[in-house]
């Protein structure tokens, strides 16, 4: 199975993606291929309809679209800016969704997530992202959330909350069972 995850934020600190990295191992198993990328690889010029009518459709779009493509599986934890996605993947994905004949996902299953340092763990940018994405081509799988990151994750060891770990594995199960049965 080949695994795309990222972290819908270009920052180089991003808890987002210690968090989708971590995540991503549990999905791990000998001939799968898991690849991180970082939406910073994939920047575009600000999208506008006079931009493209200029100068096209950037290749970074074109070059996640075919990354989406190439995965059976995709695993995305969102940063909330201000409640909402971050700058970096709402202008790249506007600007995969004007390739001609493509949904930005393309039917491809998901499992999304998102942590902050807050209480509520990104929930807001979950609930924009599970009703906007399935009109995106993505098949949701599984939502998870994670609040209060800092005291409840810890580089090299994951999620260490026990009751947050059963939840996110329980989740990972669950996720794991339907991909088996998509690709059988």
């Amino acid at each position: 199975m080949n695994i795309l995850a990222f972290a819908a934020s270009n920052s180089s600190t991003s808890i987002n993606k210690k968090f989708v990295t971590s995540v991503s191992k549990y999905y791990k198993e000998p001939n799968d291929v898991i690849e991180i990328i970082d939406l910073h690889d994939f920047e575009a010029p600000l999208f506008s309809e006079d931009c493209e009518k200029t100068d096209g459709i950037p290749s970074t779009a074109y070059d996640l679209a075919k990354k989406i493509d190439e995965a059976d599986f995709i695993l995305v934890s969102f940063a909330e800016h201000n409640g909402n996605y971050s700058a970096a993947y709402k202008n790249i994905t506007d600007w995969v969704s004007r390739i001609p004949g493509r949904k930005i996902y393309n039917g491809k299953p998901l499992f999304i997530m998102a942590t902050s340092n807050g209480k509520r763990g990104g929930q807001s940018v979950l609930d924009i992202a599970a009703n906007r994405l399935p009109k995106d081509g993505a098949d949701i799988l599984e939502i998870f959330s994670l609040p209060q990151f800092s005291e409840n994750f810890e580089d090299g060891k994951g999620v260490t909350n026990v009751t947050y770990r059963s939840q996110l594995e329980a989740k990972v199960r669950k996720t794991k069972r339907i991909l088996k049965q998509k690709l059988d």
